[in-house]
């Protein structure tokens, strides 16, 4: 799903200073151009993919629509804010121009006013909806980062984020148009569980593997752990209208072992892993009141974009069994403590 979110700025200045800033051995520092940069919000996701393969019964219609409207936020080409940020490409990449709009829309237009030089450029859409994610030292450019919430647990982030970085050289008295086309950063992950003839009494699902913080610049991704202690991420219950049957979501960055990149040609298209790169940890509640562990470990990475789906079905002791058997789970019956210390149920 491919969608264009196109807003042209345009930097002029009266005749007199176009004649000033066209003598050959003029000082362009004071000048400004007429230049049109178009954005592009590029949405490259396997939702529906994915949703088609993993839930393609009838019985799953249900649960396919309650994660559809669950992600509707997330994988979407609708920018609600955006941030540009113009950088020295020399000494410390200080931050030259800086601005932000509130776009709600898919198209819309704005005024920029810059001088006449070289820049890197860095756009992000949709930072302000994420409460969990911050901008930060982003004065200078390859210091730029977008941070997480530090603390031990955190829950999902609520929209989809995007980012671009593109070097720009701006001149005088020449029509320029630059393309700048924006990525999603984070991703998704679901877990549908079948609980037929389990009588299980309630369930709760955690998540960890995935990166912290991310380099806008480098487009690169950072694990920051507090105390080497991985961070986890709360998985929210998504209500479904299917009896028997559960489903958990979350919405985070990227796990361990992603490339930099989506790759365009083939996204989503990756080697196993030798190990779990990601894990999700499933607490099921028993009618007795006892709690069974489950740590599902997944070898696949999933990437900025991505969506994945894991099914499976819990049996009466609390053990979940995976249909993909490349997933491995390992079980603790009668759970007393752990990552968490107590669970709430």
């Amino acid at each position: 799903m491919t969608s264009l979110i196109k807003y042209f700025g345009l930097l002029c200045f009266g005749a007199a200073m176009v004649s000033a800033c066209s003598l050959v051995d003029e000082d362009l520092s004071d000048c400004e151009a007429d230049f049109n940069v178009d954005y592009e919000l590029r949405l490259i996701t396997n939702m529906t993919t994915e949703l088609q393969t993993q839930l393609s019964l009838d019985t799953d219609i249900s649960v396919s629509n309650a994660l559809r409207s669950y992600l509707s936020g997330v994988f979407t080409d609708y920018a609600h804010d955006v941030d540009l940020s113009f950088y020295d490409v020399e000494a410390d990449s200080l931050r030259l121009h800086h601005e932000s709009h509130i776009m709600d829309a898919t198209q819309s237009s704005y005024t920029l006013h810059i001088p006449v030089r070289q820049y890197m450029h860095l756009a992000l859409a949709n930072l302000s909806k994420n409460n969990l994610l911050s901008l930060q030292q982003d004065d200078y450019c390859h210091k730029s980062i977008i941070a997480q919430d530090k603390s031990d647990t955190i829950s999902t982030h609520t929209v989809g984020l995007f980012s671009a970085r593109l070097p720009m050289d701006i001149v005088a008295d020449r029509d320029q148009r630059f393309d700048v086309r924006l990525y999603i950063v984070n991703c998704a992950s679901s877990l549908v569980i079948d609980t037929v003839g389990s009588g299980i009494k309630d369930m709760k699902l955690y998540m960890k593997g995935f990166a912290t913080d991310f380099s806008v610049c480098d487009s690169l991704y950072h694990f920051n752990y507090r105390n080497g202690k991985e961070q986890v991420v709360v998985a929210d219950r998504v209500k479904i209208d299917e009896p028997g049957r559960m489903c958990f979501a979350s919405v985070n960055f990227p796990s361990k072992g992603v490339d930099t990149k989506v790759i365009i040609d083939q996204p989503f298209v990756t080697e196993d892993a030798n190990e779990a790169l990601w894990q999700m940890v499933a607490y099921v509640k028993l009618k007795d009141g006892t709690v069974t562990e489950n740590i599902i470990g997944i070898r696949k990475p999933l990437l900025p974009g991505q969506f994945m789906v894991l099914t499976g079905k819990v049996k009466d002791n609390g053990t979940f069994v995976p249909e993909d058997s490349s997933v491995g789970v390992s079980v603790t019956l009668d759970w007393q403590s752990g990552i968490h210390g107590h669970v709430e149920f």
